[in-house]
This record gives C-alpha cells, structure tokens and sequence, in this order.
C-alpha cells in the first residue's frame, strides 16, 4: 500500500503529465510542460530549504497544477489581469491539491497548509512560502529567462528580474548568482541589480 505521500505526489504527477503541451529537455526527450516544471521545482526545494516536510515537497511539486486549464488571455490585459489570472491558479491548484491529500488520508489542517502555500498566503513571513517563491525563481531564472527576455522589451526585462530579485530569500540570491548564463542574460542581471 502506497504512503499518503507517494499516492498524492503520483496523482499530482498524472494531472501534470495530461498537459497537452510538450517541451525538450536537455538530453532531447519530450516531456509534458508542466510536469517537467514540477520535477525541476521539485529538485531546487532540498537547495533553498533545510528540512521540507512532505506537506512543503508537495505543495512545490503541485505549484503549476493544471495551469494550461485557464489561458492567460481569458483574462484582461495588463499587469492586474496578470496578477488576477495568477491568484485564481493558486487558487485552484491548492483546492485540488489539498482534495488530492485528503483523498490519500491526510488531515484537513495539512491539506489546508499545502494550499495556503500553493497560494503564497505570506511570502516574506513563512519560511514554506518563501521556500516554493525561491523554488520558482530559480525555475525561471535556470530554464526560462534567456528565451523570456528575447520576447520582451529590454527596460521591462530590467524590471522583472529587479522583482523576481526582491522575491527571492538571501539563500535563492546565492544560488541564482551560480547559475550558468549566457552573457546576454549574465549581463541583463548585473544590470538589474547594478553590479559590475
């Protein structure tokens, strides 16, 4: 009989792996976009935190859940149409989330924390919150920031990595300054944080 925790990470895993979209991993296998999101997510958390409990490993590995459900364009344009269509995927990814743990024998006040955290109900203050937050900025900045910055306009760039830097715990700071870059992005950085 599987764990609590092994039945609700495979049933996280089989509603990431129903993404119709697709993406080309290093080694140049295809992998459905969001479990491969959940995977790399899942191999910052033991990077940025100390001591994940199962709730944490979870609500990391779930963050994105079926996020390719609601497009970003069934919502208004802008930053507040952003930051709305966002909200509600935390949202829905906690609710199914905390059903999947519920499902798998966990108690309600667990379920109900790995959707707070899913939410990032008090980043900033909880050390859960702020450790999913390091773990998807390390995410973007590793697989996804040199293509992003291509497509948007280089002062805006600027900007969104000053936020995603002021998100970021001194721990992420670290880790996210070893990344290799290429000199394009290595150079976008420096100067969006004003270093040499």
């Amino acid at each position: 009989m599987p764990s609590a925790f092994d039945q609700t990470l495979t049933a996280i895993d089989a509603l990431h792996a129903e993404d119709p979209r697709s993406t080309t991993l290093a080694d140049g296998t295809s992998m459905p976009q969001e479990l491969a999101y959940a995977q790399r997510m899942s191999g910052w958390l033991d990077r940025v935190h100390d001591a994940p409990d199962e709730v944490l490993r979870l609500a990391v590995r779930a963050q994105h859940l079926q996020r390719w459900l609601v497009a970003r364009n069934e919502y208004p344009e802008g930053r507040v149409g952003y930051l709305t269509w966002r909200r509600d995927q935390g949202i829905r990814a906690g609710d199914t989330t905390a059903q999947l743990m519920r499902d798998a024998g966990y108690a309600d006040q667990d379920a109900a924390r790995a959707a707070k955290v899913i939410g990032k109900k008090g980043l900033g203050r909880d050390p859960d919150v702020q450790a999913l937050e390091d773990c998807a900025c390390l995410v973007f900045l590793e697989n996804y920031f040199a293509d992003f910055s291509r497509k948007i306009e280089h002062d805006h760039m600027v900007r969104i990595v000053q936020m995603t830097w002021r998100k970021m715990s001194p721990r992420a700071h670290e880790l996210a300054l070893a990344l290799p870059m290429s000199d394009a992005s290595s150079a976008l950085v420096k100067e969006a944080l004003g270093v040499e």
